[in-house]
């Protein structure tokens, strides 16, 4: 007569999978939560002119601000990719009709594969009006190290992690808190002005956890078999 007897090492190694992997399902559908709100507040941002204070700010806020570009002191973050190609983001202090000053990333800019020359830099010196939306610095992935400072006497200056407080320390002035990312069809810009609110979707994170639990089941089934046709053998 055939009985259920699933052995300890089987159970302990496949029950352990399946939760695992359960967990693992249950991370990816909370990030697809994540990333849905994100892009629900990309959506309803409202649009503002000037500069809001930076309490009453919050990423995604649209501005529209009418003002002036630094015209030498840029800062290019590397290490940035467009279309399969290396290249950096441009963020240049762009001073606005109220006398404040944010970093303004004007899109990408191809760099060589040897890093120099660095990439020129074109930059109206006249007053222009400018739209985009706010949020903070992006870099290329997790930093590792201390990075380093900047350099107050040479520009451009190509950085792997720039902040806001170590350009407004290279720069010698206060910055806003928050990065502008230029709008697509806006002056002053460069290639590259999508700025996603998300680089992964909702949907492809629900995928991922649907595979993960579909890996939780499998475990608990092949427990379940191995457990019947131990109890059928013996």
């Amino acid at each position: 007569m055939a009985r259920f007897r699933p052995s300890l090492s089987a159970t302990l190694l496949l029950l352990g999978l399946a939760a695992l992997f359960a967990a693992l399902g249950a991370w990816q559908w909370q990030r697809a939560a994540e990333k849905a709100a994100r892009m629900a507040d990309f959506g309803a941002a409202h649009t503002v002119t000037g500069l809001p204070a930076p309490a009453q700010a919050s990423e995604f806020t649209r501005v529209k601000l009418t003002g002036r570009f630094e015209t030498r002191r840029h800062v290019l973050a590397d290490n940035r990719v467009l279309d399969g190609r290396t290249g950096v983001h441009v963020y240049t202090p762009f001073t606005e009709s109220s006398g404040a000053t944010l970093l303004v990333n004007r899109g990408w800019l191809p760099l060589p594969a040897s890093r120099l020359p660095l990439p020129p830099v074109p930059t109206a010196e006249e007053e222009l009006a400018i739209s985009g939306r706010l949020g903070p610095i992006q870099g290329p992935g997790r930093q590792l190290g201390p990075a380093a400072e900047l350099d107050r006497q040479h520009w451009p200056q190509l950085v792997t992690y720039p902040s806001v407080e170590r350009v407004a320390a290279a720069l010698g002035s206060e910055l806003y808190p928050w990065v502008l990312y230029l709008d697509p069809d806006s002056a002053g810009g460069f290639g590259g002005r999508d700025w996603p609110p998300v680089y992964m979707t909702p949907q492809k994170h629900r995928a991922y956890a649907v595979q993960w639990y579909a890996l939780a089941l499998l475990g608990l089934v092949c427990w379940a078999v191995a457990g019947w046709r131990r109890g059928t053998e013996n």
